[in-house]
């Protein structure tokens, strides 16, 4: 529970000063790809999440690995996770990051489970229909189920759409059941 109340307090202070400099966009994209290169390396995440590895050992890493690759900005608030030793909640300061930055922008994310992957045209469709039903702008975020066998699953927020095969034959069996 802590380390949710820390990684909320940094990402709020990462959002604000975004939001002051007019950069919301930037400063997520920035935060959204280092959080993703620095952890999805299993060496690289454990280097930089040990306890034992002195402060300036991790901050030299990460200035040769990022220093002409992100802002100054972003460069110091690395730095800064790397002394208060809470480097280890970056992927939860993006995500509070990205939601306030969404919300302060209008965007909704919408979960969409498909059996397959979707292409850009069907993306591009589905995008414009939520965003015409919802009145706002609908950012896609993408799953794989082949178990829905085929069609949709669409979750905005605690509203679930289901538009695929099995949600209809399981729909069908209950209405059969019923009906019996």
């Amino acid at each position: 529970m802590l380390n949710i109340q820390l990684a909320r307090k940094y990402g709020t202070a990462i959002f604000e000063i975004a939001n002051e400099d007019n950069k919301l966009e930037e400063y997520g994209r920035e935060l959204a790809d280092v959080s993703q290169a620095l952890f999805a390396q299993a060496e690289l995440k454990d280097f930089l999440t040990n306890p034992q590895i002195q402060p300036e050992d991790k901050k030299q890493v990460l200035l040769r690995l990022l220093k002409d690759q992100v802002s100054p900005m972003m460069m110091n608030f690395l730095l800064l996770l790397v002394d208060k030793r809470r480097i280890v909640l970056l992927e939860a300061i993006n995500d509070c990051y990205q939601e306030l930055s969404n919300k302060a922008q209008g965007i909704i994310v919408a979960d969409v489970t498909t059996a397959y992957e979707l292409k850009a045209e069907l993306r591009s469709r589905l995008s414009s229909k939520l965003e015409s039903v919802t009145g706002k702008k609908v950012q896609l975020r993408t799953h794989q189920d082949q178990s829905i066998i085929g069609g949709v699953v669409v979750k905005i927020g605690d509203t679930r759409i289901d538009g695929s095969v099995i949600g209809r034959l399981q729909a069908l069996k209950a209405e059969l059941m019923a009906s019996n």
